[in-house]
């Protein structure tokens, strides 16, 4: 069987990353004789849509199995709509994950463990094992993302300004620029999701005439 594993390097030896859409590679790895292909994952650098792209690239691969620490819902609707087996919490080394599913020692999950862009400028690997609700799960990230926006406004505009008057002036600024920036992630999401939904119809035709000609 081949399967992907998310990894920190090109090699067997190497840790897993925990990051699906933004790990730093994928190895394709042939369980039976334990070959093995390195894909440097560029879709890393993208501002959005990372985990769309890397399982779209991941499923045209062909793989039965993917081994990751953190899969987001995104990504996680393509990689089943293509009928991949995602096992999310992986850690350690990518040896380990092999040794795991030769010895059918693994359970797959039943859906995402984090909430979107949950890699977004994040360098780390998988030894946290992210789980959800705890760690950095759904709340936790998306409480990052509000709470160092609306700090960095309100504190530069006061330091500025200074007085009532600066402040009244950060605010309206703060205020436009969220605004600005919940359109911003509204278009990027609906892209997205036009994205899901057309791979998903590709999928959906290749295994259709897959079993026609069974």
């Amino acid at each position: 069987m081949r399967i992907a594993i998310t990894s920190e390097g090109p090699s067997l030896d190497a840790r897993i990353d925990g990051r699906f859409g933004r790990c730093r590679y994928f190895l394709i790895v042939n369980t039976d004789d334990l070959s093995f292909e390195a894909i440097e994952n560029h879709n890393a650098a993208l501002g959005g849509g990372a985990g769309i792209q890397s399982a779209q690239m991941v499923a045209d691969r062909e793989v039965t199995h993917v081994f990751t620490g953190a899969c987001g819902p995104n990504a996680y609707q393509v990689l089943s709509a293509a009928g991949i087996e995602v096992v999310t919490g992986c850690s350690g080394m990518v040896t380990d994950v092999v040794d795991q599913f030769r010895n059918d020692s693994y359970r797959a999950a039943k859906g995402p463990n984090v909430a979107d862009h949950y890699g977004m400028g994040q360098n780390f690997s998988a030894q946290s094992n992210p789980r959800m609700g705890s760690g950095p799960g759904f709340t936790p990230g998306m409480g990052r993302g509000g709470g160092m926006g609306m700090g960095r406004g309100g504190g530069m505009g006061m330091g500025r300004g200074g007085g009532m008057g600066g402040f009244a002036g950060s605010q309206a600024m703060d205020t436009q620029n969220t605004r600005e920036a919940g359109e911003d992630e509204l278009e990027t999401l609906k892209r997205q999701m036009d994205q899901i939904s057309k791979r998903i119809s590709e999928l959906e035709k290749k295994k259709g005439a897959t079993e026609k000609n069974k």
